[in-house]
């Protein structure tokens, strides 16, 4: 199993960039596709993008394709979100997770979760 932890969120104007980080501890954090999510006050979790194991294959939402990147380093144990041209509607806590089978859309394709790191865009 991993435990990821999130990190690198903060406050950013619109149109800025923020990196975000998730450490995954245990050693078979190769094993798994690692999706990012994200959730608005009073809004559902929604899935942001998505990387397979041996990142061969990316997806994303449409609201974020053409701005964010996900990335992932195997044997740093890390997967990376690289978000630019960050609107307001972005802002959002963004949870890193291990996906376990189905749809990479789906939050219930996920075991573990980390805690999240609060974006906030401002205009």
């Amino acid at each position: 199993q991993v435990q990821p932890v999130e990190s690198g969120g903060g406050l950013v104007q619109a149109g800025g960039s923020l990196r975000l980080s998730c450490a995954a501890s245990g050693r078979t954090f190769s094993s798994y596709a690692m999706g990012w999510f994200r959730q608005a006050p009073g809004k559902e979790r929604e899935f942001v993008a998505a990387v397979t194991r041996s990142y061969d294959n990316t997806y994303y939402a449409d609201s974020v394709k053409g701005r964010f990147t996900i990335s992932r380093d195997n044997a740093a144990n890390t997967v990376y979100l690289q978000m630019n041209t960050l609107k307001p509607e972005d802002t959002a806590v963004y949870y890193c997770a291990a996906h376990k089978s189905g749809s990479y859309y789906y939050p219930t394709s996920y075991d573990y979760w980390g805690q999240g790191t609060q974006v906030t865009v401002s205009s």
